[in-house]
């Protein structure tokens, strides 16, 4: 899941300036299970909107909606007569949210409510942890499972570093090394010999590094031509 944090009021009240209309718009999928934008947290941020302004003597329209997903047309089209009406939207999806309501609506003014942290898990309640960098050449089936491009400090991708001890990373000693993780569970499956095949250097050109990416499945597109 794509976990996100929420800015600051300061920063949302900054951001939202002197707009006298505001559309808080909340997204049902992500950003709701790690509870920094879903409909909760669209309403909240809209009620302390109107307070503040209204405080401040500059009292705004505050209103909220939450859609399904801020990353889909089809759920976006639902609230095209309130972006419309509005004078900003504040988006408290994650920055694909934020992207794509200023893409389907080009002649609205968005601006982000929340920070798009990382790719990650809820480890307890309240606690969310990094697990997947994206970077589009996934080894998780040579590593038992344990991304050692996001959960080792050093991405490293033949082993630990040798700097950790007691099997934690000489970075953080709260982070758990994930060469350690990776060793105890191939261990437990007898799968060690899988660590002597040396990998060759990573290919970042499947990464970010080589731009914005795309996929596509032709299959999907010519399913959906035919079907019209």
């Amino acid at each position: 899941m794509i976990v996100a944090e929420q800015k600051s009021l300061e920063e949302i009240k900054t951001l939202v300036g002197e707009a006298e209309k505001v559309l808080v718009v909340g997204c049902g999928t992500c950003v709701t299970v790690c509870f920094a934008g879903g409909a909760r947290e669209a309403a909240i941020t809209a009620t302390s909107l109107r307070m503040t302004s209204k405080l401040n003597g500059n009292e705004k329209s505050v209103t909220d909606v939450t859609v399904q997903r801020q990353c889909e047309w089809e759920y976006l089209d639902q609230i095209d007569e309130q972006v419309k009406d509005a004078d900003i939207v504040l988006s408290l999806g994650c920055g694909i949210g934020v992207q794509a309501i200023a893409e389907h609506f080009p002649d609205a003014w968005v601006v982000p409510g929340l920070n798009t942290s990382f790719l990650g898990l809820p480890t307890e309640q309240g606690v969310w942890a990094e697990r997947c960098a994206a970077c589009g050449d996934c080894i998780l089936g040579l590593t038992g499972g344990i991304c050692p491009i996001a959960r080792c400090s050093k991405s490293l991708l033949n082993g630990p570093c040798g700097g950790s001890e007691a099997g934690h990373c000489e970075i953080d000693p709260d982070i758990d090394c994930a060469w350690q993780l990776i060793y105890d569970r191939l261990s437990s499956k007898d799968k060690l010999h899988v660590l002597l095949d040396l990998q060759p250097p990573k290919n970042w050109r499947n990464s970010r590094d080589g731009g914005p990416r795309k996929i596509v499945r032709e299959d999907l597109r010519l399913a959906a031509e035919d079907s019209e």
